[in-house]
């Protein structure tokens, strides 16, 4: 069986077949390609988009899909992880979907060796979907991303967006720099900047990060409105530069990306919504019936 833990686990040859497969069914629909299997998803962090992209992508390929909700799962009983999901696997599924605040938690289940697994999110260290679905926007954009340059923009150490993404994205041969103020900035080797104002005529995306002010125990800022005036991307910011605007979600508007440039062109946060699904279908189509 085959696991997405981290695009570090797919082959150059695997990712352009998720992108080439993505492109193919943003054009016309398959036939149900997965009829015969089931999944289940069980995300113990809360998620609008990826919990709903990947039941979306599954049922359009025919998957029957079954959500566990954790809070009313054995697991709030004293029963383990481990145990949770070896039960469920009993049951014969043919994948699970998983989101954990623990960055090691796919790794430990797929180590069991029961069921295919996707990481749909874990810790602060890998989210392999969004990083495949924002090269595929990138992509889709540029046509060729390589000696392309990407600003990621915001609470970097706190993403599990932004470590898959700087993976991914230095892989393909991208030119990654990141923005934030220190308390916000990993340990890195990639160009860093503390201004916004410093880098917009060095770069060809910029990627916003949500502000995750509460994940860190001393303030940086007063408030949001505080830390909006430093990092918000805005039309006096971007003025007529020709850059591509990305962000995950949740977007904080007016502190992470303001209302004028969400309606922008240039902003491409729905359409990665929507080819999110494109790119899961292909991973599950990879996973499932190709592997």
């Amino acid at each position: 069986m085959q696991h997405l833990l981290d695009t570090t686990h797919l082959t150059d040859r695997q990712i352009q077949q998720i992108l080439d497969d993505a492109k193919a069914f943003k054009i016309q629909r398959p036939s149900h390609l997965l009829r015969d299997k089931l999944l289940i998803t069980l995300f113990f962090e809360n998620s609008t988009r990826t919990r709903s992209s990947f039941e979306v992508a599954a049922k359009r390929l025919g998957a029957a899909v079954v959500h566990l909700d954790p809070s009313k799962s054995s697991t709030n009983k004293g029963e383990t992880l481990e145990d949770t999901f070896a039960n469920l696997c009993a049951m014969e599924p043919d994948g699970a979907i998983i989101r954990h605040s623990e960055n090691e938690t796919p790794q430990q289940l797929a180590d069991m060796g029961m069921t295919s697994v996707i990481n749909a999110g874990a810790g602060n260290y890998a989210h392999p979907t969004q990083a495949l679905l924002d090269l595929f926007t990138m992509q889709e954009h540029f046509g060729d991303v390589k000696g392309k340059t990407i600003a990621i923009v915001g609470d970097i150490v706190s993403s599990r967006v932004a470590s898959s993404g700087i993976r991914l994205f230095t892989r393909m041969g991208m030119n990654v720099i990141l923005v934030a103020p220190k308390p916000f900035m990993p340990q890195s080797n990639l160009p860093q900047y503390e201004g916004l104002e410093e880098v917009l005529d060095k770069v060809d995306v910029i990627m916003s990060l949500r502000a995750q002010l509460e994940r860190h125990a001393s303030p940086i800022f007063d408030d949001y409105q505080e830390y909006a005036k430093h990092y918000c991307i805005t039309k006096d910011r971007l003025q007529n530069r020709e850059i591509l605007i990305l962000h995950p979600g949740p977007v904080m508007r007016n502190i992470d990306i303001s209302d004028e440039i969400l309606d922008d062109p240039r902003c491409k946060v729905l359409t990665q919504v929507n080819n999110g699904v494109y790119i899961r279908m292909a991973v599950l189509k990879l996973l499932l019936l190709d592997s």
